[in-house]
């Protein structure tokens, strides 16, 4: 049932806007020198980042204006899409290789990641099931292990990407929604104690992955290493201090911390803008956060509610993966930080997502 108003959640709202805007002015601060002495001129990187975010802002508002409950007849064939571009990224000469990994498909600068459309994807189709199946999804056999199957589908793609910061959040995703669903917390229970023997044959299995956790235990021995990001990350946030060197005043983004306007953007933010601008994003992210699971709590059916929950989820788990690895809390894995990192399909997706949220906050009761 709408509520009286049938307003968006302007709180919402107001919280993804002030990510948004930080995340342009950083990513222009952060990617200027490199984009100068690389192409020519400071402001490539920049102009790309308002593309985009002005393209997901307009997905966005056709998001939160669209009847929601449309979605359901979306969401197998976008899965199914999905997971088609999860194999093609995969095969030779189709998906595009950078830094070993290969994630994007696409050509020259216009590539795009099918892992962001895997989320979308993955959000929908659970949510349409998990409200279809209320009836079962406390028996194991029957209600988890058939949707568990379809999801380690993804997990699998994803990982063999290899990207397993964005497998950790989708799968992490999956368990929320599944809990919301009404799943037995035994059986929940039993998922992720299964869960901890394949994380440690995807770390053990991956060399690399191997070594940046044993790095991750004490980076200064491994300074020109796997520390390397981790100590170059710490030396821009303590730098930063409490107020920061000013924007434009980073010396770790003129070339000594790679990824500085991607994946550790974070720490860029904090050496420029210093504790307060990290804190500010923090808040902003909590915001975000207690808004959507809010929005969840009062959801009209099960449905808007796992929709919601999923969105959540995903932008939380995301941002708190990406900032754990920044601060050293986590070992170094490569996921951008929503709203903020240079990216454009992540950014539009991010903000299609945010769409259904919105359109949701506007049934609530």
């Amino acid at each position: 049932m709408e509520n009286k108003t049938g307003r968006f959640d302007y709180l919402l709202l107001f919280g993804v806007l002030g990510l948004l805007a930080i995340g342009t002015l950083v990513v222009f601060s952060a990617s200027a020198a490199v984009a100068y002495r690389t192409l020519g001129t400071p402001y490539y990187y920049l102009e790309r980042q308002v593309m985009w975010a002005v393209l997901g802002l307009l997905v966005m508002i056709a998001a939160s204006r669209f009847d929601y409950w449309r979605y359901q007849k979306w969401a197998l064939p976008l899965f199914v899409v999905s997971v088609v571009l999860l194999g093609a990224v995969l095969i030779p000469h189709v998906g595009i290789s950078i830094n070993g990994a290969r994630r994007w498909l696409g050509a020259g600068s216009l590539q795009v990641q099918p892992s962001e459309l895997a989320k979308i994807g993955m959000i929908f189709l659970f949510a349409r099931l998990f409200s279809l199946h209320q009836d079962t999804i406390q028996d194991f056999w029957r209600g988890v292990m058939p949707h568990l199957a379809l999801a380690v589908v993804v997990f699998g793609l994803v990982l063999a990407e290899p990207d397993l910061g964005t497998t950790m959040a989708i799968a992490g995703t999956f368990f929320v929604m599944l809990f919301v669903a009404g799943a037995r917390k035994r059986h929940l229970g039993a998922l992720a104690g299964s869960g901890l023997p394949v994380l440690g044959a995807a770390i053990v299995l991956e060399p690399y992955r191997l070594q940046r956790i044993v790095a991750f235990t004490d980076p200064w021995k491994h300074p020109l290493g796997e520390g390397f990001h981790t100590i170059q990350a710490l030396l821009a946030l303590g730098s930063g201090g409490v107020l920061g060197l000013g924007l434009g005043y980073s010396r770790q983004a003129l070339g000594f911390l790679p990824e500085a306007f991607t994946d550790f953007i974070f720490a860029i933010l904090g050496e420029e803008l210093g504790l307060i601008g990290t804190l500010t994003v923090v808040l902003l992210f909590m915001l975000v956060a207690w808004r959507g699971y809010r929005i969840a709590m009062r959801a009209p059916d099960l449905f808007s509610s796992l929709l919601a929950t999923g969105f959540t989820t995903m932008i939380a788990i995301q941002a708190a993966i990406n900032m754990g690895v920044v601060t050293a809390t986590l070992p170094v894995t490569g996921i951008t930080l929503p709203f903020i990192s240079y990216g454009g399909s992540s950014l539009v997706l991010s903000l299609a997502g945010v769409g259904v949220l919105l359109n949701i906050s506007r049934h609530t009761t």
